[in-house]
């Protein structure tokens, strides 16, 4: 557990013909960046230049991925690091709750992991265990290569064969044997912290990436509790004060998928605000969406595909995703035009197939 964070943090640490600071140089110096996250299933590394820079992108990317030095030095002080930013989560409430709740979730199902890891886990780990990983997932043929901006894909091939792309080492994509996820039973679940609010999240496995149930689950989130004038914004915080943050949220993966509901409030009103929520969800699977209330969440939903299209990187990120999740790539207007095609009835089967109370993980943070 954290293995590959931990490798995604070493990696920065000097390569065969760079040092740690000669990666930071080679494109801040040129106005870019280079950064890095690792998330539930991949790692990614991205950089952001000027185009006429692609090629020393490029050249610094594959250095840093596939030419690390992976020292026991750097190990060793890099250690210190992402243990510092374990304790960082374990600081910050709302931060540890939905880390917290994600491990009540999966229970012991890899999914149910810290992407960080533990202090446990993190101190443990070798220099050959990182090494290892690298020898097996850092592969031409496990890898996926996006960009976005002023570049056309041709462009793009031939700039990253001029820099080395194509004398990877191959081999067959990484296969990572995990059993299907079986979340533990729903039920409510309390952690004692110190702290000023009562940190409140309910959640329950939805659809893969892959599910078309993933657009009509989206409309509904979007209703429920995606921005200021979603049902629970509307009735947690404008109706009754509960509390001033609240919100809903989905992320799809590739076997599984899982949504919830945050909020924070103070601890003598946390056991109201709940039975809010619960009432709110119980009525969203027994009466589904109103046509009226569907079409605004439609007109909703577009405008905000559309206008996350303006990003550079998120249209980087979206075509990664096509590959990542072996879909076919779909223009704007045909994704517009599915959201459109969602039925009514195909909202009221989400709504009673993954909402309702009965069907949470609920975990409370903050005073008992």
């Amino acid at each position: 557990m954290g293995v590959s964070h931990l490798l995604e943090h070493l990696v920065f640490k000097g390569t065969e013909t760079r040092s740690a600071k000669e990666i930071a140089l080679a494109l801040e110096s040129l106005g870019g960046s280079l950064d890095a996250y690792t998330g539930r299933e991949h790692t990614s590394y991205q950089a952001r230049v000027l185009d006429e820079h692609l090629p020393q992108a490029a050249d610094v990317v594959l250095d840093l991925m596939f030419r690390p030095a992976l020292r026991q030095a750097d190990l060793d002080l890099e250690r210190g690091v992402v243990l510092e930013e374990i304790a960082m989560v374990q600081d910050t409430p709302d931060d540890m709750v939905f880390e917290l709740h994600n491990e009540l979730l999966w229970g012991e199902h890899p999914l149910g992991y810290s992407i960080l890891g533990t202090e446990e886990s993190v101190g443990a780990l070798e220099l050959a265990d990182l090494r290892s990983l690298h020898d097996h997932a850092y592969r031409a043929s496990n890898v996926i290569v996006a960009a976005a901006g002023n570049c056309s894909h041709e462009q793009l091939v031939d700039v990253l064969l001029a820099a080395g792309w194509g004398d990877l080492p191959g081999g067959s994509a990484m296969k990572v044997p995990v059993p299907p996820a079986r979340p533990v039973a729903p039920g409510e679940h309390a952690v004692e912290r110190d702290t000023q609010q009562l940190h409140l999240v309910f959640g329950n496995p939805i659809v893969p990436h892959g599910d078309p149930r993933r657009y009509p689950l989206m409309l509904v989130n979007t209703l429920f509790g995606g921005g200021m004038s979603s049902r629970l914004f509307q009735r947690v915080r404008e109706e009754l004060g509960l509390a001033y943050s609240v919100h809903s949220y989905q992320h799809f993966l590739a076997g599984s998928g899982v949504q919830g509901i945050y909020l924070g409030c103070a601890p003598e009103r946390a056991d109201e605000a709940a039975a809010v929520v619960r009432e709110e969800l119980d009525t969203l699977m027994r009466e589904g969406i109103p046509d009226a209330e569907l079409a605004m969440g439609k007109q909703q939903l577009k405008g905000q595909i559309t206008l996350s299209m303006e990003s550079v990187s998120a249209r980087m990120y979206r075509a990664a995703a096509v590959a990542i999740y072996n879909e076919p790539y779909r223009p704007l207007d045909e994704v517009l035009a599915r959201v459109d095609a969602v039925t009514s009835g195909e909202v009221a089967a989400v709504c009673r197939d993954f909402y309702g109370s009965a069907r949470q993980t609920i975990l409370r943070l903050g005073p008992t």
